[in-house]
């Protein structure tokens, strides 16, 4: 069993049902539950999620996407000042954008197995905490 971090775009392709990357998300997680992965994320990415149902002005949305990401994921992790502490040091070290910086930093304090994204800037960066950070199309699953 590993501890597997979800960047936020993979929420959104998988909750928006992406033509390009649905099905590669819903196959990630079919495995992920084949070998009892634990899928995590923090509590920011839930705000990006809900932000995006915001914006557009579905707030009838909100209560939905809220349910369905708390019985998807294992663990939210909140941000800490512990996890704020990592997250200038990723800030200040590695000059990752600030959205980048706390999910990292989150995946990091919550001691991920892995991190995967979509986010090409991210992939194979080395973070104390993380195992592994992998993109999407990685052969990982």
């Amino acid at each position: 069993m590993s501890r597997i971090y979800w960047d936020t775009m993979l929420f959104i392709y998988w909750l928006e049902d992406s033509p390009q990357f649905a099905k590669r998300v819903g196959t990630i997680r079919s495995r992920m539950g084949e070998r009892n992965d634990q899928l995590i994320t923090s509590c920011f990415t839930m705000g990006e999620l809900l932000a995006g149902v915001y914006r557009k002005g579905a707030s009838e949305q909100a209560q939905s996407i809220r349910k369905e990401l708390e019985r998807a994921v294992s663990e939210l992790v909140p941000f800490t000042a512990e996890t704020a502490d990592l997250y200038a040091q990723i800030r200040g070290r590695m000059g990752v954008p600030p959205a980048d910086a706390i999910q990292l930093a989150s995946a990091a304090w919550a001691k991920a197995d892995l991190f995967l994204t979509n986010d090409k800037n991210l992939i194979g960066k080395i973070v104390p905490g993380i195992q592994f950070v992998a993109g999407l199309d990685s052969n990982l699953f």
